[in-house]
């Protein structure tokens, strides 16, 4: 398992959950009900802390005792100061600096990013940079009006663009073919600069209004639009006109020299240092300069080459995963396949013309996160997944150009990042948000020194339980490690490989042709704060800005929290290129669940994360009624925040694939009985097995009377995904599944 997690609180009596603010975290935690998986990356220990803290001291002289005087607890100031107001900037003695990066190397990285075309952007390039001319920008169209390419002020805060034209398209089903909605224009682009306009949180945007935007402007709404007039301002998918490209696209990047030169690097100040208003990290030196860059990358527009894969850019879903697989990779697949252009609908061989397919790799963490894996555990991986019914069909040879399962090694990740490799040996591999987790001295040598023959494992007595734990299989068995190495694992495999990054809490809710279309690299807004939440990452491969980000951790003890990694990206002036998209596009229960826009809520109106397993009985008509289009219409995705050990489906609590993955539906259906029979007899504190031999009953045919009632959102969305997978139903875009 690997996502962002909160701690639950109170409830209502009307059975929603209200959030309230909790001081028992050092973020900002808020709440769900008792049965929720919602907590921040690792468990709290601030309700630990005292507020004040007792020193004796004896005075010389004195028979009388030691004088008792108290002191405030720093460290309990510390949880309550940022579980009250979040992280903020300018609490030096609470939050230390943490740049390594000199202005010039900073100004280096923009232009580098620009020339790549991973700016798409006409947001304001910040004047702090101090960049000394406008730079030229190959993914933005050129300005109507022409001017001065010099900066208008001290420094520059635009940039030129030197981009083809982009044409907004008005997408829509055509008439008598409106049961489905398009798929989008293949080469087609997000702009999201106009998303932010309809959809940011600190401009008093409104998710219900965004999502709307973002179905209306994407077709989603097909047969179904009621708007009438003008949409022009809802147009946001623009695809690109090569030909208007002008010769500043190709200048430089064809030749194996930067685009940067010493004459847009600003000259030191007036009082003698380049690098005045910028504050260093306490107690670390600059890192080298000049940062050494490759070449950039040729910008080439999505629309030239829809149907090439671009090996610069890859159409690949990262998501990690640790502990025995469950339904809730399983969920994430079938979503995968339900929503993407994977060509499952094709019979034969994928053509060579058709758009280029998105690939969903699951990275496996074998053991518990501070582990080292065996040499057989390539082989044992495959062996447990082929013997797990909730993995086992992802491996029948249909998925096999689209679906990969690879092995997650730390050392091995570690060690192919170019900035890592040399150093993270000395660093601690988990910390999060400043909070370190040791690991026993014998463990973490052994995982330094491993060799592909190594097999020695440390022995269960001599290691805490903390550290042995492999997924979360309930609220206070949370499975704090993984989670911490799973923010390093993101930055690692984007970094590496290219893609997006995503936690696997997250459920597909459209095509993301038009993501792949915008070349920036992004994560999403953190609720109502102005910090990342990194369960959605866009990061470009080898990139400047991946470089910056993998020095500025290995100087900060390889923090990779996100509200760190925020810290990084706003002292060195890089938020820019790590665009914080609002959290609606991801995550559109969250304001909700926080106790805001609840006057206008978005549809469904869920209150608390749990209650996407748990609908309350008030509203859980609307599941069945409403089903995948009513669920976050808009949104590429959802995020329902770990809950890992609570089912999707509890009344059947198997994968219902049909006849062709029969065996496995049959293993899981009489783990499920034996479980339930377990618990019932426990409920009556009556003695049991841990485990009931199979019955008569496997094969017994299923009952409507057997099935719930009241069907909850995740119930209803797996047995829509399953359906498509047997054949029921095509998937939302009207296409079958083609065995």
């Amino acid at each position: 398992m690997a996502t962002s997690a909160y701690f639950p609180k109170n409830t209502r009596q009307n059975g929603h959950h209200r959030a309230r603010l909790s001081i028992s975290n050092a973020l900002p935690v808020y709440a769900s009900s008792s049965s929720t998986a919602v907590q921040e990356k690792y468990a709290t220990r601030a309700q630990q802390y005292p507020w004040f803290i007792r020193v004796s001291l004896r005075i010389p002289g004195l028979p009388r005792p030691r004088i008792r005087i108290y002191f405030i607890n720093p460290r309990r100031l510390h949880h309550f100061a940022t579980t009250r107001f979040g992280r903020k900037r300018g609490s030096l003695f609470l939050y230390p600096p943490t740049l390594v990066h000199r202005r010039e190397d900073l100004q280096r990285i923009w232009h580098w990013e620009l020339a790549s075309g991973h700016y798409p952007s006409r947001q304001r390039v910040p004047e702090q940079l101090r960049l000394k001319n406008v730079p030229e920008n190959p993914a933005l169209p050129p300005r109507r009006t022409t001017g001065s390419t010099q900066a208008q002020g001290h420094y520059a805060t635009e940039t030129k663009g030197t981009g083809s034209k982009r044409i907004y398209l008005d997408i829509q089903s055509s008439p008598e073919n409106v049961a489905y909605p398009p798929r989008p224009v293949p080469g087609s682009v997000a702009d999201l600069d106009i998303v932010m306009d309809h959809c940011d949180f600190s401009e008093k945007k409104f998710v219900r209004d965004c999502l709307e935007v973002l179905r209306v402007g994407a077709g989603l709404d097909n047969g179904k639009r009621v708007r009438r007039g003008r949409m022009d301002d809802w147009k946001y998918i623009y695809i690109e006109q090569p030909d208007n490209m002008t010769t500043h696209v190709a200048r430089g990047l064809d030749e194996d020299v930067p685009v940067y030169a010493d004459s847009l690097i600003t000259p030191p100040a007036d009082d003698g240092s380049p690098d005045s208003g910028l504050t260093k990290k306490w107690g670390a030196e600059w890192e080298p300069s000049p940062i050494q860059l490759p070449p950039p990358i040729k910008y080439t527009p999505a629309s030239l080459a829809p149907a090439r894969c671009d090996e610069e850019h890859p159409r690949i879903f990262h998501m990690f995963w640790t502990g025995t697989f469950t339904d809730k990779p399983y969920l994430a697949i079938l979503s995968f396949l339900f929503t993407q252009n994977t060509g499952m609908h094709i019979v034969g061989e994928y053509p060579a013309d058709a758009v280029c397919r998105p690939q969903f790799w699951l990275w496996i963490n074998p053991g518990p996160a501070a582990s080292v894996p065996n040499p057989d555990a390539v082989h044992d991986m495959y062996a447990q997944l082929k013997s797990n019914p909730w993995a086992s069909p992802f491996l029948h040879p249909r998925f096999k150009d689209i679906i990969h399962f690879k092995m997650w090694n730390t050392t091995e990740q570690l060690d192919g990042v170019p900035e890592l490799k040399d150093e993270w040996r000395s660093r601690d591999l988990f910390n999060s948000g400043g909070d370190v987790f040791s690991v026993p001295s014998q463990l973490k040598e052994s995982l330094t020194t491993f060799t592909e023959n190594a097999t020695a494992k440390p022995t269960q007595s001599k290691v805490d339980e903390l550290v042995n734990r492999t997924g979360s299989k309930s609220l206070s068995s949370y499975d704090r490690l993984s989670v911490i190495l799973s923010d390093m694992a993101r930055f690692i495999l984007c970094h590496r490989f290219g893609g997006i990054y995503l936690d696997a809490d997250t459920i597909f809710l459209r095509d993301w042709e038009e993501l792949w279309g915008w070349k920036g690299a992004f994560a999403y807004r953190w609720s109502r704060l102005e910090k990342y939440n990194t369960a959605v990452l866009h990061l470009n491969k080898n990139s400047a800005l991946g470089k910056f980000l993998f020095r500025t951790a290995l100087k900060n003890n390889m923090d990779f929290h996100p509200m760190t990694v925020s810290q990084y990206t706003k002292e060195a002036y890089l938020e820019g290129l790590l665009m914080r998209l609002p959290d609606a596009l991801f995550d559109s229960a969250w304001l909700i669940t926080e106790d805001h826009q609840h006057m206008r809520p978005p549809q469904p109106f869920l209150t608390a994360f749990e209650q996407f397993f748990d609908t309350p009985s008030t509203d859980s008509a609307a599941p069945q009624a409403l089903g995948f289009e009513g669920f976050y219409r808009g949104a590429f995705s959802y995020h329902f925040h770990n809950s890992w050990w609570k089912p999707f489906d509890p009344a059947r609590n198997w994968p219902d694939l049909g006849p062709r993955f029969s065996e496995g539906e049959r293993i899981a259906r009489r783990l499920s009985r034996a479980s339930s029979a377990a618990k019932q007899r426990h409920a009556q504190g009556i003695r049991y097995a841990d485990s009931a031999p199979a019955g008569d009953d496997d094969d017994d045919e299923d009952t409507v009377e057997d099935d719930r009632r009241d069907l909850d959102w995740a119930t209803v969305l797996k047995r829509i995904f399953e359906s498509y997978v047997r054949g029921e139903r095509p998937n939302m875009y009207g296409e079958m599944l083609r065995w």
